[in-house]
Order: structure tokens, then sequence, then C-alpha cells
């Protein structure tokens, strides 16, 4: 892919598309996950690359369902889901060249959901070569979800249908900050200086979920979320949600996030003086990775 990827279109779903992919997500919640969620057999669990990295028969079914309905109403799309991946690794490489892409990740926090804990989500974006234009975040468990697109604010919707307009939180000075990040995702030779930054925050946790990691940034509980496993479906829902709540997200060396980017740290924060002072903590990182 070039570095010169074409310019997104504002608005790649109407409203009325944007419903129908909220009630697609919904059905496939109700239909294929919270059946399973604390009554799954031992047979309906694997592992994939290790044993935090969980597939579920209720992953496999939610997005065939998702994938289905999408296909449908949007024929010329390119479907690119988590664990159609698995089956067909090179989905990856059309993302960069597709003028309307949907990232599906039916069970985001797999680990968590197949333990029995009520922390994972849906997540759903919509790119334009790359860029995220439109981006969902459903919880199955509170029938809940975040929403935005490249038009206007982020928007939390309750399960009774109000709305509220999500805002990330204030600046704060760099010991009061807290955040997401995963040491265990990143290289060997980086975990301990990772480490050693980390300590210098006020947190630096993990719950294993990004959905609920780029949920609580949006809604100003956390102030930025470090990834540095770029599977897309983990994170464009993410970033346009941080941008569009107030938020700045870059990669850690500068650059603008895309789907296709496979390597590299992924920093979301609050406002971009919180992405400035979180960025010049952890610029080591960068440096070592």
């Amino acid at each position: 892919m070039s570095d010169n990827l074409p310019m997104p279109i504002a608005g790649p779903l109407t409203n009325a598309q944007q419903t129908m992919v909220i009630n697609l997500v919904r059905r496939a919640a109700r239909a294929e996950i919270m059946p399973r969620f604390r009554k799954l057999d031992s047979g309906e669990v694997s592992k994939k690359s290790s044993v935090s990295d969980l597939v579920t028969k209720a992953d496999i079914a939610a997005e065939a369902m998702i994938t289905r309905g999408l296909q449908i109403a949007f024929p010329s799309a390119l479907i690119v889901g988590e664990e159609a991946v698995e089956t067909d690794p090179k989905l990856l490489d059309k993302i960069g060249d597709a003028d309307l892409c949907f990232l599906i990740d039916p069970v985001d926090g797999t680990w968590n959901f197949a333990n029995g804990m009520p922390v994972f989500g849906t997540m759903i974006a919509v790119c334009r070569f790359g860029v995220p234009a439109f981006g969902l975040i459903y919880d199955p468990v509170g029938d809940d979800l975040i929403l935005t697109d490249d038009k206007g604010h982020a928007q939390h919707r309750a399960a009774s249908g109000r709305n509220r307009t999500l805002a990330t939180a204030g600046e704060k000075p760099l010991a009061e900050l807290s955040g997401y990040g995963e040491t265990w995702l990143m290289p060997e030779d980086v975990r301990t200086v990772a480490a050693n930054r980390f300590s210098e925050f006020q947190s630096v946790t993990s719950l294993g979920c990004s959905a609920y990691h780029y949920r609580l940034l949006a809604q100003g509980a956390v102030d930025f979320v470090l990834a540095s496993k770029l599977s897309p479906w983990d994170h464009a829902a993410g970033v346009l949600l941080c941008k569009q709540s107030g938020g700045h997200a870059a990669m850690l060396d500068g650059k603008d996030y895309n789907a296709t980017r496979r390597e590299g740290y992924l920093l979301c924060a609050s406002s971009r003086a919180v992405w400035e002072t979180v960025g010049t903590q952890l610029s080591d990182l960068h440096a070592t990775g």
C-alpha cells in the first residue's frame, strides 16, 4: 500500500443504514452470543495463538450472522471479520483498496466471555481505504452501545433509546493519568521498558477487552489506551470514537492511524495535550520496538 492513501468520503452510512447495522448486531447478540454466555461446553471453546487467545462457538456463529446481513445490505462492500481472517489471512491485504469495508469483531474480550466475565462487546467499524469513518461498540450484557461517524459527536445509546453525547476526560499531569496497556502483547525486549514507563502513571491496567478500553476512554473514565497488537477489528472503531468524543489518536511515531497498519504502537488519548504527555513518556517504546 502506498502512504498516499485516498481521502475518505464522510458519512459512509445513512441514518437508516446505521440503524440497520445496530439492529443486526443486536439480533446476533440475542441469538448467538447471550444464549451461550456462562453456558459454553468445553467443546465450544478452543485456543488460537495462545491460552489467552480463544475462540468460541459464539464468536463464529455471531460473525457468520452479521456477515450474512451485511452482505445482503451492502453487496459491494468488503467484509473482514476476525474469524474469517483466521481462514483467509489475505482478506487483510484488501482493506486499503476498499472504498467501503466493514470490520467485525463479534466477541471482543473472548477470554472474559469464555470464563463468565461480563466484560466483552461486539465491535463494528466502517473504513474507506483503511480510514475509519463509522464505529460501533455494542455491549450485549447491558444492551447499550456507543457509536459515531466522522461527521458528528460520539454518542452513548442506552437500551431505552436515550442518547447522551460522550466527552473524554480533562487534562491532568502525568502522575494523575490512568489508562490501558497490555505489556504481554509487546515484543519481549520492550516489556521491561514499558513496565518502567508505566510506573510513572497513576495506573496502567487491562480489562482484556478493547471494546471496554475504548468505551471507557470515550466516556471520560480513563485517559489513554496504548495498543501494540494492531488487529484492525480491535481498534478502527475505537480510534474514531476517541476522536469524535474530543480525544486524539495517532501512532506513537506521530503518523495517522490506518487499518492497514500491522506494526507499531497506537496511542489514543483524551486530548492532544494528553497524547503528547503520554507519548513523550512512552517514546522509548517506539525507539526500542
